[in-house]
């Protein structure tokens, strides 16, 4: 059996949990664009085009070769023969020569010869065939250049990208409709104790709601996973390990609420001890809150036994159940973060992490950071918070002013 008082780092605790765990990938799917969004792309996405597939005016004018116009000025504009209208949607047949325009919309199809186009706001006609330029364009400027936006056999999406609103963007611009995303994990959550009731129960003296079921299982469903919500085990080894079992058998990973500390009621540890091997992995984490964190891997799956209260389930779900989710699906969650100013001053102790939560506010143009203070069986604490620091295990404490980096809710 594990010591619960000689805890490792997270980052030890992370090595030992993936050094035990061979992955297996969830697989993958095909799905259409409107259903890709914050899915993991399984494969690269490469072009088989040009966009744009043609050189185009970015405004209304006038499209000309760039040299015509050097050293135009309003008292002195540059004469051009205008010699065609582009039509929107067609691409001109006619060539420009030197000393010819041609009318053209935004979008439009530059004609060959044209490298630039001139603002209508910057020329006056003088008859139906002859507009004057007030002003001089270089090559280039106020056209979108064929392949300039994404050039041909150019790999726009890789493998691994949490795919956002501009990608599915980029794949529309491809003409490509379907793409492979790995399939979205599946995470079973399991509440243990005999005083956790369902939410919608009205909990007699003794009793508390379940908490921790909800959050983690919205917190999965935010990195990208598919969670399913067991029920509620009593304190006892029988429930539990049924419960562990029926959830190991139709997921690919389970999370224990509760049962991790040190107690004569608390069975977490005897019963993923036995549905080894190799079972127990890690049972106390350097980390404040969520020391009695319990990573195992059982039947092939990891197995997180995160503690009872709401604030250090959550903060060891960050740190050990993203990781896996990352692990499962190939890609990187992103994550947001601000620099701060941090408002008061903050101890910790050295060889522990610390996670702090913190509320911001704007003041004169600088963002602070208040610390959100708690025990770690307060939801509200979480609730208020915008964000966390954390506070390394090297350091004991920061001082008011110190620049903080908030990791934002």
């Amino acid at each position: 059996m594990f010591d619960f008082f000689r805890v490792l780092s997270v980052d030890k605790a992370r090595e030992r949990l993936f050094g035990a765990w061979k992955i297996a990938s969830p697989g993958c799917d095909r799905v259409g664009l409107q259903e890709a969004l914050g899915r993991v792309l399984a494969q690269d996405v490469i072009s088989q085009d040009y966009v744009p597939p043609y050189s185009r005016s970015t405004v209304d004018g006038y499209a000309v070769m760039a040299k015509d116009t050097f050293g135009a000025t309003q008292s002195l504009p540059a004469i051009l023969q205008i010699v065609m209208d582009v039509p929107m949607g067609e691409i001109p047949t006619a060539s420009l020569l030197p000393g010819q325009a041609a009318r053209i919309p935004t979008g439009g199809a530059l004609p060959q010869g044209a490298d630039a186009c001139v603002m209508i706001e910057h020329t006056e006609t003088l008859d139906q065939h002859t507009v004057l330029l007030e002003k001089p364009v270089s090559p280039g400027e106020n056209v979108v250049l064929r392949g300039e936006d994404i050039s041909k056999h150019e790999a726009l999406v890789e493998s691994g990208r949490v795919l956002r609103p501009q990608d599915i963007g980029g794949l529309a611009a491809l003409g490509v409709t379907e793409v492979a995303v790995w399939r979205k994990p599946k995470v079973a959550i399991v509440s243990t104790g005999d005083e956790i009731v369902p939410p919608w129960t009205q909990p007699a003296l003794g009793q508390i709601r379940d908490i921790n079921s909800y959050a983690i299982a919205a917190m999965a469903r935010d990195f990208g996973a598919e969670p399913s919500i067991m029920g509620i085990a009593e304190d006892t080894y029988e429930d539990v390990r049924n419960l562990v079992e029926e959830s190991l058998a139709l997921a690919d990973f389970v999370v224990l609420s509760g049962g991790s500390s040190v107690g004569t009621r608390d069975v977490a540890v005897r019963v993923l001890a036995d549905l080894g091997p190799p079972g127990v992995l890690v049972h106390g984490v350097a980390v404040r809150p969520g020391k009695p964190v319990i990573l195992a891997v059982c039947c092939g799956k990891p197995v997180f036994g995160l503690p009872g209260h709401p604030v250090s389930a959550m903060v060891a779900f960050q740190l050990f159940g993203k990781p896996a989710i990352e692990a499962l699906h190939h890609g990187k969650i992103p994550e947001q973060f601000i620099d701060a100013r941090l408002s008061r001053n903050i101890s910790s102790a050295s060889g522990r992490q610390d996670h702090i939560r913190v509320s911001l506010r704007e003041q004169d143009g600088i963002t602070w950071a208040d610390p959100v203070l708690g025990k770690s069986g307060l939801i509200a604490t979480m609730v208020k918070a915008d964000g966390e620091i954390v506070i390394p295990t090297e350091k004991e404490g920061l001082m008011a002013g110190s620049l903080v980096r908030v990791r934002v809710f």
